[in-house]
C-alpha cells in the first residue's frame, strides 16, 4: 500500500509529491509545524496544536489559507487513507512565493517500550547553545538545524536526547522535548522566556499539576538545579512522559522512586479516553 499524503490542496502518493525549489520556504527554512500523536480514534489537545499553527504562521507572516475545522478534516482523512490505528502525524506549512504551501503525513508510530519508560533517557548537553531572546525558539519554526545537530551529538553519544542551555547557561529544554524536574513534591520547568518552545504536552502536565494542587514554578534554572532534583523527566506529544535517567552519565534524581512523574503520566494518559 502507498503511503498517502496531502499537499498544496490534494491527496496524492508520497512519491508523487515535490515542491518548488525557489520556495522560501525550500530555500531558507521560512515555516512551521506541528507534530502529533494519533490513538485510539482521536489526538488529544488537537485544537491547541492547530491554534499553535496558525499563531506560529501569523508570527512569521505566513497567509495559512486553511482554517481550523478544515486541517482537522485533512488530518482525520490522510489518516484514514493510510488505515493507521496509531499514527505520527504531522502538518507542515511554509512560505512560497505566491501564498503558502502545506503538507499533511501520516506515518505509522510504534511506541517506546515498558522498559524504556521504566529506565529513563539518558541525556547529553548539547554543544551548541540557544538564543534565549530569538522569536523563532518559541514557535515550532522549520529552520531547525540548533535541534537536529545537537539531537545528532546525543545518538553521537549513545544518549536519548540533548539538553540545550541558552547563551547564559540557563537550561531551556532538549531538542525534542521540554524538561521538567521536581524537588520535595513540587513541580519546576524553565520559563518560556529562557528560549523554549511552549510545548503542548508542556501546557497538559502543568494543568494537570495544578489541577491536583502540585505547585509548579516557571522560571529561569541551571544545570546545579537539575543536579539537585529528586528527579527529571520530559515531555513531548509523541511519548507523553519520560524520566530521565542520567545527564552525561550522572544519575539524574536524588529520589529513589518517581512518584511526580509517575502519578502525571498516569493523568496524562487518562486523558486519551477524555480528550480527542
Amino acid at each position: 500500500m502507498k503511503e498517502m499524503i496531502f499537499l498544496n490542496g490534494k491527496f496524492m502518493a508520497k512519491e508523487e509529491g515535490c515542491v518548488s525549489v525557489n520556495d522560501p520556504g525550500f530555500l531558507y527554512g521560512w515555516g512551521a509545524f506541528e507534530t502529533m500523536r494519533f490513538k485510539k480514534g482521536g489526538t488529544i489537545y488537537l485544537d491547541e496544536h492547530i491554534n499553535r499553527l496558525h499563531s506560529s504562521c501569523r508570527l512569521l507572516d505566513i497567509d495559512m489559507f486553511c482554517p481550523g475545522g478544515k486541517l482537522r478534516s485533512i488530518i482525520a482523512q490522510t489518516i484514514k487513507r493510510n488505515a493507521l490505528a496509531e499514527a505520527r502525524v504531522r502538518v507542515s506549512v511554509w512560505k512560497k512565493e505566491a501564498g503558502c504551501g502545506m503538507l499533511v503525513t501520516a506515518a505509522r508510530y510504534t511506541p517506546l517500550s515498558g522498559e524504556k519508560y521504566r529506565k529513563g533517557f539518558r541525556l547529553c548537553i548539547a554543544g551548541l547553545k540557544q538564543d534565549g531572546s530569538s522569536v523563532l525558539a518559541r514557535i515550532k519554526s522549520m529552520n531547525r538545524l540548533l535541534y537536529e545537530l545537537s539531537y545528532e551529538q546525543a545518538g553521537i553519544s549513545g544518549c536519548d536526547e540533548a539538553l540545550i542551555l541558552n547563551n547564559r547557561g540557563q537550561v531551556t529544554e532538549c531538542s525534542r522535548a521540554n524538561i521538567f524536574f521536581s524537588r520535595n513534591g513540587e513541580l519546576f520547568t524553565p520559563a518560556l522566556q529562557c528560549g523554549c518552545l511552549n510545548g503542548v504536552t508542556r501546557m497538559a502536565v502543568l494543568d494537570l499539576a495544578r489541577d491536583n494542587g502540585i505547585k509548579v514554578s516557571e522560571a529561569k534554572y541551571t544545570i546545579k538545579d537539575l543536579e539537585n532534583a529528586d528527579e527529571v523527566f520530559l515531555t513531548n506529544s509523541l511519548f507523553g512522559v519520560m524520566p530521565v535517567q542520567s545527564i552525561e552519565g550522572n544519575k539524574a534524581g536524588r529520589a529513589a522512586r518517581r512518584p511526580l512523574s509517575g502519578f502525571l503520566s498516569e493523568k496524562y494518559s487518562r486523558l486519551w479516553n477524555l480528550k480527542k
